[in-house]
C-alpha cells in the first residue's frame, strides 16, 4: 500500500484560476508582521466591508489577537504563498469564533482584491463551516455591509440566510447558517 503525502490538519493547496498557487493553513504567530505588511494589499472597499469603517493599518494589538487564536473557541486561517510562516505574503484571512455562553460562532473573511473572484472566499468559508460543524455548534453568522454583494451572494450560495441585523444598524445585514439539522 502506497504512503500518501498528507498535509497537516486544516492545510490545503489552492490553485486559483489565475494560476497563482496558495497554501490555506492555520494562522501562525509568525504571520503577524507579514499580515501587517500585506494589509495595504487589501483595498479600501475590502477593509471597510470587513471592519465596517476605514482602517489604514492593522494595529499591533489586532495582529496579535488574530495570530494567537484560542484553539478551543476560534479558528483563523490564512491563504498565503507556499513559503514558511513569517516569510509568506498573506492574501486572505478567515476567522470564526464561538460567542461565549452560546452555541453560535461569528465569522469574518477578508480577501485581497488581487485574489477576489477566484473561489478562495468560498473555500475559506467551507473550511469555517466544517470547523463549526465539528464543534457541534447550532449556527454560524457574519455581519456584512449591505452593498457587499459578492459576500452576500457567496454566503447565500452556501445556505446562509439573510436576516435583519439585531442592532438595526443601517446598511448592515446578518447572514446566518443553521448548523443543527
Amino acid at each position: 500500500m502506497a504512503t500518501r503525502n498528507r498535509m497537516p490538519p486544516w492545510h490545503e493547496n489552492f490553485k486559483a484560476p489565475s494560476g497563482r498557487e496558495l497554501l490555506i493553513r492555520p494562522i501562525r504567530p509568525e504571520d503577524g508582521a507579514p499580515l501587517q505588511g500585506a494589509f495595504a494589499l487589501f483595498g479600501p472597499e475590502e477593509v471597510r466591508d470587513r471592519f465596517l469603517q476605514a482602517v489604514d493599518v492593522l494595529s499591533d494589538e489586532t495582529a496579535q489577537r488574530l495570530t494567537h487564536p484560542n484553539p478551543k473557541t476560534e479558528i483563523s486561517l490564512v491563504a498565503a504563498e507556499p513559503l514558511p510562516p513569517g516569510e509568506a505574503v498573506v492574501g486572505a484571512v478567515a476567522r470564526a469564533s464561538i460567542i461565549p455562553g452560546t452555541r453560535d460562532a461569528e465569522y469574518a473573511i477578508l480577501v485581497s482584491r488581487f485574489l477576489a473572484g477566484q473561489g478562495l472566499g468560498r473555500q475559506l468559508m467551507r473550511k469555517l463551516v466544517k470547523w463549526a460543524r465539528g464543534k457541534y455548534l447550532d449556527r454560524m453568522y457574519g455581519d456584512i455591509a449591505q452593498d457587499n454583494e459578492p459576500m452576500l451572494q457567496l454566503a447565500a450560495s452556501l445556505g446562509f440566510k439573510q436576516v435583519p441585523h439585531p442592532s438595526g444598524t443601517p446598511g448592515l445585514v446578518r447572514m446566518v447558517l443553521e448548523l443543527a439539522s
